[in-house]
């Protein structure tokens, strides 16, 4: 079993354990099917403007990945921070956005990614590359769960 598929696995199972844990495990549920839906475009070219389902740009992937799940998200990175539920980096959870970020606003994210668990993000990165999983680079991002 892979990486994506043990950690899909267990943003599964681990919620619905919990007592009166139905809503957190809809949502576990819907963050681990977008995963996998991210971790199955592995190696797709990164294309601007792109949403797939061959090519992608960041949000188009995201965007993309959880459509598939059954959630509708704006097509931008931004517009998908300000959709979201923002929450600490200590409650993240597999399935979440990653956005990164140059100031202090909503308006200064530039980037969006899908945590994998251990500080690894599924992503479109940028013009010449491919989707791929990659160690979150800075600490400049801030983290938000799709409802």
């Amino acid at each position: 079993m892979g990486a994506a598929s043990v950690l899909t696995a267990a943003a599964v199972a681990v919620p619905t354990l919990l007592p009166g844990g139905a809503q957190p495990a809809q949502a576990a549920t819907l963050a681990a099917k977008a995963l996998k839906v991210a971790a199955s475009k592995k190696g797709s070219p990164y294309q601007w403007g792109a949403t797939g389902p061959s090519r992608f740009d960041c949000s188009g992937l995201t965007l993309y990945s959880y459509k598939r799940a059954g959630r509708k998200l704006p097509r931008t990175a931004a517009a998908q921070y300000n959709t979201t539920r923002h929450i600490t980096a200590g409650s993240r959870r597999v399935g979440d956005l990653v956005f990164f970020h140059s100031g202090s606003s909503g308006s200064s994210v530039y980037h969006v990614g899908i945590y994998a668990g251990s500080g690894r993000i599924w992503h479109a990165p940028k013009t010449g590359a491919r989707v791929r999983l990659e160690k979150i680079w800075t600490r400049s991002v801030w983290y938000g769960r799709v409802g």
